[in-house]
């Protein structure tokens, strides 16, 4: 196996991507293997290291599907308080029943 090219932060050439810029294009890797490596170096430890993937040879996004859809209805259901009906931005414990400000309302007006 051939070693990687190793590229510094922000010195990586046109057409490679990171997962998150292939994503944002509406791309996804599709299988191919890691083709570069981008470093960012730090003061104390070791340096941060980002995965690059060829742009060319990336695939399209797969498109949501009917369960894709339910699962991520029932995701957003779990995090939504149902006496206050905002987005508690995380899942509702089982335990309390609400988020925590309407479970406990003598703690918010402190």
């Amino acid at each position: 196996m051939a070693a990687l090219p190793v590229y510094r932060w922000r010195l990586a050439p046109d057409g490679y991507a990171t997962r998150r810029q292939l994503r944002a294009r509406g791309l996804r890797p599709g299988g191919q293997d890691v083709a570069a490596q981008l470093e960012r170096p730090r003061r104390r430890r070791g340096p941060l290291v980002a995965y690059l993937y060829r742009v060319d040879l990336a695939k399209p996004v797969r498109p949501m599907t009917p369960a894709r859809w339910a699962a991520l209805d029932k995701a957003a259901a779990r995090r939504t308080c149902p006496d206050c009906g905002r987005d508690a931005g995380y899942v509702i414990p089982p335990t309390l029943g609400t988020c925590v400000p309407c479970a406990y309302p003598e703690q918010r007006a402190a």
